[in-house]
């Protein structure tokens, strides 16, 4: 809840940002881009030896699934931050984000993470030669209540 919130302290001090003569950047929250650049760290040691492509099988509830957690829902907060933000402030952060590669770093990671055939967990009534369900073959159905 507070994510959406932090930008406006940015946006009183945006006219600042435009006086240097390269491109100017502003850093998302200092706390979370610490945090994320740690998590970017111990995430390239668990899979440094996967290439693009293969992917990593995390076992649930394992130190490593809770890394890999925790660098994901690090990545849920920054985006609800860019989503609150204005459209200058954006691009601003956007400049800060490409010159750590943090995005980089984030595709590189989700696509070693991606499981190659993604099972959907939902309700389903396995018949005995029926093919598995996955997200790519079923009809995501989202209803808000």
């Amino acid at each position: 809840r507070l994510m959406p919130e932090l930008p406006k302290f940015d946006d009183e001090d945006l006219t600042s940002y435009g006086d240097e003569e390269e491109e100017p950047a502003l850093s998302p929250p200092a706390a979370l881009m610490s945090l994320l650049a740690t998590q970017e760290l111990l995430l390239e040691n668990i899979l440094e030896c996967i290439p693009v492509g293969e992917f990593a099988v995390i076992q649930p509830l394992s130190d490593e699934f809770c890394l890999v957690l925790g660098y994901l829902l690090t990545w849920k907060l920054t985006l609800a931050f860019f989503k609150a933000a204005s459209s200058q402030l954006r691009v601003l952060y956007s400049q800060y984000l490409r010159r750590t590669k943090s995005l980089n770093k984030l595709l590189y990671h989700l696509f070693r993470l991606m499981p190659e055939n993604p099972v959907s967990s939902g309700p389903t009534l396995e018949a005995p030669n029926k093919d598995t369900k996955t997200f790519f073959t079923e009809e995501l159905h989202l209803d808000v209540k």
